[in-house]
């Protein structure tokens, strides 16, 4: 009798850990920068912002795009599409760009 496999538990996902993941550091890279140059001066606001933009991203990619699109040629679009958007706010907030 063949022994079964052990599947990792449903909330364990890797694409979703590395995806959250990358959120928390992106968001530690200033803090660690402001140790050691004063060309990095990020306030609590600064880091509230990031912090709302980049969770809010990453909630509407799990809770509407993996969740609601079916195919994979759409969930990558519809990913790409709200890393642009990150990446567009991102840039505006920073330099203005607009």
């Amino acid at each position: 009798m063949p022994v079964p496999m052990k599947r990792a538990p449903a909330f364990f996902n890797p694409i979703r850990t590395a995806g959250w993941s990358a959120v928390g550091l992106i968001l530690l890279t200033p803090l660690a920068a402001m140790q050691f140059t004063s060309e990095v001066a990020w306030d609590a606001q600064d880091f509230l912002f990031a912090a709302v933009l980049l969770i809010g991203a990453g909630l509407l990619l799990e809770l509407l795009l993996l969740w609601k699109a079916r195919t994979p040629l759409v969930r990558l679009a519809l990913a790409g599409a709200v890393v642009l958007a990150v990446l567009v706010i991102w840039a505006e907030a920073a330099v203005g760009i607009f």
